[in-house]
């Protein structure tokens, strides 16, 4: 396959070379598509001729967002080369592990975590380390004007990126992105959204994160779309930039549109040009939907995974209010099976294991076979996921498979639990775990965040599940607490969770 085919960017420099691609915030810095294309073609040049980069050698990066970071996935593109994003707020320890597992030969790494980096003991496994200040003399430099790059041959089986998952079962494994994943996830994303190149949004989502390169960036790229780029989330400067650039699509994991909604721009601020908003990575309380849709703007509720597109399944706006909780059907180019624990298939309104398969899945966790294996049947991946299909073939996810706990005999899903207390409308964030009981095996644990003037009692909150759930399911323990621990993808943390509460267990004992 001609690299052309490949390199969105390169087509879109021909194509609208003038348009703004990119823009960064903080330094008030913007790109058009030809300009940043010679630039990641002559940085492609470095690292192939200078640092002698071949095609398949991995290059970490140790970063925020910014837009040198951008410049290195897409110069990577062009020379074959695969892109490690590290997570910056993973320990020293931690990031060790990521580094010893994916073996770069390259590692640039941003001078705000100096201190941090000089903890790592990985560092002696790589060849080339540089400081992120090297790549800005690419993008801010004088460029030379030229923006032809030869690059080797390459298909869609060749890898783009290794991302790391979040780790929410403790360990992190990495997800080998290659170039059918991103062309089919875009196709798959641009049908579905009615994406074009006049689309804008804002970035803010990670980029050790497929949220931050796959939802919306690597499809904004394919349809010659824009983006302003911020290094964090700030729900007041997102609300002032989505008026202001006069945004067209945003993405959000439930908690940032939760804070979004509960700024006080929130009701000033015109959002007129917001054609909908699009949710994945929990599902996102009906209370919240509401808030969203009082302003006029639809919930587009999605569904992903880091292994597969992560664009999986999208609820059209027409359908938000009649199929709320729904994730919608799948995408275009997604085949979908709902699998009993026997292996069978189940019927409509029966929960079971989300099974997919498409281009979009992944070939693989890198250097893990045995997990690769057993997560892919087929070509059919295990998404861990217990979903149930009604009569119309709309979806709706029930919680994780490992969420689920036994009590007394009966399967448990927190996040039934979770969407019912929700709708009492007195909680801002709500989390149910499974816990030991001499009982009944396991029973359920709630922790609970008020919203902001919100308090009522515990034996009122039992009253209200009385009244609303079988017994079997009502959590025996309720906590309340100011906030709920997340994780690196914006996720409650239930396994944070679960250290709390055995904390406490080990107290008392």
């Amino acid at each position: 396959m001609n690299n052309y085919q490949i390199d969105w960017l390169a087509k879109w420099a021909k194509y609208t070379p003038g348009k703004l691609f990119l823009r960064e915030y903080f330094r008030n810095i913007e790109f058009s598509f030809k300009d940043f294309n010679i630039r990641a073609s002559s940085l492609a040049l470095y690292l192939k001729n200078e640092l002698e980069l071949k095609k398949g050698d991995r290059l970490a990066v140790y970063s925020k967002n910014c837009a040198e970071y951008v410049l290195l996935l897409l110069a990577s593109i062009k020379a074959g080369v695969i892109l490690v994003p590290l997570n910056f707020r993973l320990t020293p320890r931690e990031l060790d592990v990521l580094i010893h597992d994916s073996g770069p030969s390259v590692l640039f790494y941003d001078a705000e975590y100096e201190n941090e980096f000089k903890k790592l003991t990985s560092t002696s496994e790589i060849s080339t380390i540089l400081k992120l200040e090297k790549v800005t003399a690419f993008l801010t430099g004088e460029s030379d004007g030229k923006d032809e790059f030869t690059a080797d041959e390459f298909t869609f089986d060749d890898p783009v990126m290794i991302l790391y998952t979040a780790g929410t079962t403790g360990v992190s494994k990495g997800v080998i992105i290659n170039h059918s994943m991103l062309f089919w996830n875009a196709v798959n994303t641009t049908l579905r959204l009615d994406l074009t190149g006049n689309d804008h949004t804002q970035s803010f989502a990670p980029f050790f994160h497929t949220g931050g390169w796959n939802v919306l960036f690597t499809p904004f790229l394919f349809n010659g779309a824009s983006h302003t780029l911020l290094n964090s989330f700030d729900a007041g400067l997102i609300l002032e930039l989505m008026e202001k650039e006069k945004t067209t699509i945003m993405f959000g994991v439930p908690t940032m549109l939760q804070m979004i909604s509960d700024n006080p721009k929130w009701n000033e601020t015109d959002l007129s040009t917001l054609r909908y908003a699009i949710v994945g990575g929990a599902p996102m309380p009906v209370p919240l939907i509401d808030k969203w849709h009082q302003k006029g703007i639809f919930i587009r509720q999605g569904y992903g995974l880091t292994e597969v597109g992560p664009n999986c399944f999208s609820l059209h706006q027409d359908d938000a209010y009649r199929k709320k909780g729904s994730i919608g059907f799948p995408n275009f180019y997604i085949e979908t099976k709902v699998v009993r624990d026997d292996g069978s298939e189940a019927n409509d309104n029966e929960t079971g294991e989300l099974w997919l398969r498409s281009p979009v899945v992944t070939p693989g966790y890198f250097n893990k076979p045995n997990e690769t294996e057993n997560s892919i049947t087929d070509g059919w991946f295990h998404t861990g996921d217990m979903v149930l299909r009604d009569e119309e073939g709309y979806f709706y996810v029930v919680d994780r498979k490992k969420n689920m706990f036994i009590s007394g005999g009966e399967n448990v899903y927190p996040a039934e639990i979770e969407r019912f207390l929700y709708a009492h409308g007195s909680f801002k964030e709500v989390a149910v775990i499974g816990v030991a009981d001499s009982k009944w095996g396991e029973t359920g644990k709630a922790f609970l965040v008020f919203k902001d003037g919100d308090s009522i009692s515990i034996e009122e909150i039992k009253k209200y599940c009385l009244d609303g759930l079988a017994k079997y399911k009502i959590p025996k323990y309720f906590e309340i607490l100011e906030t709920l621990p997340k994780n690196d993808a914006g996720k409650i943390d239930k396994l944070k969770l679960n250290e709390l509460h055995n904390q406490q267990i080990n107290q008392l004992n």
